[in-house]
């Protein structure tokens, strides 16, 4: 059998599946390539709230084991009146698929698809183990998705050897650029505490909204790096300031805020965490600190996994893409500390926004790229000594 890579990611379109609601998307997904002959197990995860669910589709067996990763669940479309199209129709006009997860990640995922099953059909005994790891779980605390998912597979003696995730990494043109790393992320939530009192007798009281604003100078102040060879210099930014005073006339007793740091590979998040609670114990305020680390950084040395997708790129395109680490996170991290990691996908630039849309000749693009990077690494791994 062979999959239409357009029409299945319009049919994935046309599924609502805000995040974690991904069943039905993911149901679609395991119909497909169980048709084509591939073993799916679905594995629903609870420990973080709702229910998550996730699927895992493989063909052959042994190593290497590569794993194609993707995401099924997308942002909220918000007003749908503000849309020139409905969110979810999957509509295609002026050579587009318009709808909300067409860029991030749906018609990734229909190229996937359409790529492992069209090399299963023509290698159904490949040197090795084929997966594709699809989750619901991505938008949202990516908790019970990709990172259970690398975790169970781990514990079934199946761990991957080498992982492609296919977010939308390109900027004009398919391939034209690849991730090879992230930086970390780090979230603080930041009390700080006074007294409260009356603004005509500051004497009397201790303003804790002074003293946030003192502190988060001094966070601003702070210069962590000048970059490295790969990764920009780490950056902080104040995402909230809270006060909760609907008065004009009373000092407040207490004052928050919230920041994300993304840092290079100069740092990890404990050290972070240990350098922002000595700058804030230094102030010697009363204050509470929730430190929250989503992400550590990570780089991908390049070597035959990202060797192979970049031939495979420009066997497809005639271009070689560039290799990259900018950007937010994605669940390439799960994958980091098990196995080699890149990230290819269709341009993005309207990815979360209204009016998301792909070109549909990218997606058909894209999965060429992609049968032709599974050929690849697959025809490497039988040429290898066993």
């Amino acid at each position: 059998m062979s999959v239409e890579p357009v029409t299945l990611a319009r049919e994935l379109v046309r599924i609502p599946s805000v995040t974690p609601d991904a069943a039905a998307a993911l149901g679609l997904c395991q119909r497909v390539l169980a048709a084509a002959g591939f073993t799916c197990t679905r594995l629903p995860f609870a420990t973080a709230g709702p229910v998550v669910d996730n699927l895992v589709a493989t063909v052959g067996e042994g190593r290497p084991h590569l794993v194609l990763n993707g995401h099924l669940d997308v942002v909220p479309p918000g007003d749908p009146n503000r849309w020139s199209v409905p969110p979810f129709a999957g509509e295609i006009r002026d050579g587009r698929l318009w709808g909300r997860g067409a860029a991030d990640m749906k018609s990734g995922v229909a190229a996937m698809i359409a790529a492992a099953v069209a090399f299963a059909e023509r290698r159904p005994d490949p040197p090795g183990r084929l997966s594709l790891f699809l989750t619901g779980d991505e938008e949202g605390p990516a908790v019970d998705g990709s990172a259970r998912l690398v975790r169970w597979a781990i514990e079934q003696g199946i761990g991957p050897d080498a992982c492609l995730v296919g977010e939308p990494t390109s900027l004009e043109r398919v391939g034209d650029l690849a991730k090879i790393g992230r930086r970390g992320s780090l979230t603080g939530r930041l009390s700080v505490f006074g007294r409260q009192g009356h603004t005509a007798y500051p004497q009397r009281a201790d303003n804790a909204a002074h003293r946030l604003v003192a502190v988060l100078m001094a966070l601003l102040a702070i210069r962590l790096d000048e970059g490295t060879p790969w990764f920009e210099p780490s950056s902080l930014q104040i995402a909230s300031i809270d006060i909760g005073n609907p008065a004009s006339n009373v000092i407040p007793g207490e004052a928050r805020a919230v920041f994300n740091l993304r840092f290079n590979d100069r740092h990890t998040g404990a050290s972070l965490e240990r350098r922002l609670r000595t700058l804030l114990d230094g102030f010697g305020i009363a204050h509470e600190l929730e430190v929250t680390i989503s992400a550590e950084p990570f780089r991908t040395e390049e070597g035959p996994l990202t060797e192979t997708l970049a031939a495979a790129v420009q066997a497809v395109t005639g271009r070689r893409p560039r290799f990259d680490t900018g950007g937010g996170t994605s669940d390439a991290r799960f994958f980091a500390p098990v196995c080699p990691v890149v990230e290819l996908g269709l341009p993005g630039p309207t990815l979360h926004q209204v009016d998301e849309h792909v070109r549909v000749a990218d997606i058909e693009e894209l999965a060429r790229v992609y049968e032709t990077f599974l050929e690849r690494f697959f025809a490497g791994a039988a040429a290898r000594p066993a």
